[in-house]
């Protein structure tokens, strides 16, 4: 069991750095997605690449996962309500369908960060 946790515990956390790097290497193209109301664009673009990376590597590393897992929710309630949610007023079909694939990938990803949490919980109660 202790393998596929670990197995489990890689497989949630490599795409979390993927994103985060895709966030330096394609800034332009998710500043096209940033509502207009977040302010400095680019720049929260950057640092929530930054956000992404650090919660890969905590998950990666097994240290301080509930903290991470915790703050990764919260990061991706903020991506369902600033861009996804929105995007489902686009009148474009195109853009309406991507914004509720996001919406669903998000919503996903948090429910999976809000588990881990709970279970990291669940084993310091244990202790």
């Amino acid at each position: 069991m202790k393998h596929l946790s670990t197995i489990g515990r890689i497989l949630y956390a490599v795409p979390f750095a993927v994103f985060g790097l895709n966030h330096f290497l394609f800034v332009n193209f998710y500043i096209g997605s940033v509502s207009s109301f977040i302010p400095l664009g680019p720049y929260t673009i950057i640092l929530t690449g930054i956000f992404l990376i650090m919660a890969s590597l905590s998950i990666l590393f097994n240290k301080y996962i509930k903290v991470s897992t915790i703050l990764l929710a919260a990061l991706l309630l903020i991506f369902i309500l600033t861009i996804h949610i929105p995007g489902l007023f686009d009148p474009d079909p195109a853009k309406w369908q991507m914004a509720l694939i996001g919406l669903l990938k998000d919503t996903s990803l948090m429910g999976g960060s809000l588990l881990v949490a709970g279970i990291m919980q669940e084993s310091e109660n244990k202790i």
